[in-house]
């Protein structure tokens, strides 16, 4: 912890310029909502080389994006609503990950009574495809299939439909292999995650 509590100290000469920050005080612009999942591996910024507000971010347990029908928003759609109507990105990307927990935890069908919250959250996703329990070890496909279902619920926001509709919105469905650094695309023409 304390190498992180100094390079606190020390980050307004470290890591940005002065006129930066300056910038920065006057709002937000960002090129895209980046989705992805809270595991401390996944770095946002270090992957996409983003400099302080161009990513706008949303971290959930196995990057799960809520159903917009739910009885009671959440904190996850009001975020994604604001991304899309207030700071008007015209990307957003979903990235899963190699060697997920979450998605593992789904996978293997884990007993999950000792955290009932990550239980419930975890029950909020759309069962992964037959087979998945059969995964290779860095549990590619069913992360890939993960991905793939997310960006359909952001398809059921009604703010993400009507901009995907008029051509203001794309959707990206990425996968960051925590052992290599390597990210792959889905290309939806191959219906296949390759490489950027």
């Amino acid at each position: 912890m304390q190498h992180l509590i100094e390079h606190a100290r020390a980050f307004p000469e470290l890591a940005v310029q002065p006129e930066e920050l300056s910038r920065l005080a006057s709002g937000q612009s960002p090129y895209a909502l980046f989705i992805t999942c809270s595991d401390s591996r996944v770095v946002p910024a270090l992957i996409t080389g983003a400099r302080p507000g161009e990513l706008f971010e949303l971290r959930t347990a196995g990057n799960i994006v809520p159903r917009y029908d739910q009885p009671h928003p959440a904190g996850e759609s009001a975020t994604i609503e604001y991304a899309i109507e207030v700071l008007e990105v015209s990307d957003i990307i979903v990235c899963g990950h190699s060697h997920c927990g979450a998605v593992g935890a789904m996978a293997r069908g884990d007993d999950l009574t000792a955290v009932p919250a990550v239980r419930e959250w975890l029950e909020q996703a759309t069962p992964l495809p037959a087979g998945a329990d059969a995964a290779p070890p860095d549990l590619s496909r069913p992360v890939q299939a993960h991905v793939l279902d997310q960006l359909d619920r952001l398809r059921a926001y009604p703010s993400a439909a009507a901009r995907l509709a008029d051509g203001r919105l794309r959707l990206h469905g990425w996968f960051y292999e925590v052992h290599t650094g390597s990210v792959l695309a889905h290309q939806p023409d191959a219906d296949a995650f390759l490489a950027l």
